[in-house]
């Protein structure tokens, strides 16, 4: 179960990066949204809430492995960020591209509820919520920029 969790908190091992190992847990998770992509809303919709509570309990156990608080090494977070990030965007490298660079920014600035749930929730959820706040952001920012493009 222990090499289950970190496989998993890890990204494949994305997160053992020696540099910016949130941005390459997300560049991580562009293949995982481009499988999901082609899915009906509603069932992509069922996936990123399940991936995401999944994301919560790897979270949680993972913390207690590396016995550190919302260690840079899980970013599983970012996985679920970003398929918040993608939700109901029109499938184009465009939008990959838009996307990930939104989430990245909005994941680094932590706007408000972002910060709030960064700082004050503890457990696998604050890992987690962080950047799913950041992904509802990025993904009306990422919505807005395509509808002008």
């Amino acid at each position: 179960m222990r090499r289950f969790v970190i496989l998993c908190a890890t990204w494949g091992g994305t997160g053992f990066s020696p540099f910016a190992s949130g941005t390459v847990g997300t560049l991580g998770a562009i293949p995982f949204y481009l499988a999901l992509a082609r899915l009906p809303l509603p069932l992509y919709l069922l996936s990123t809430v399940a991936f995401t509570l999944f994301a919560c309990w790897v979270s949680g156990h993972a913390e207690v492995i590396f016995a550190e608080k919302d260690s840079g090494k899980i970013v599983i977070d970012e996985v679920a960020g970003y398929l918040v990030t993608m939700i109901g965007v029109p499938l184009s490298w465009q939008a990959v591209s838009i996307g990930f660079l939104l989430f990245r920014l909005f994941d680094i600035v932590k706007p408000q509820p972002a910060r709030w749930f960064d700082r004050s929730v503890k457990n696998g959820y604050g890992v987690v919520l962080d950047d799913v706040a950041a992904g509802v952001y990025a993904c009306t920012a990422t919505h807005l920029i395509l509808r002008f493009l």
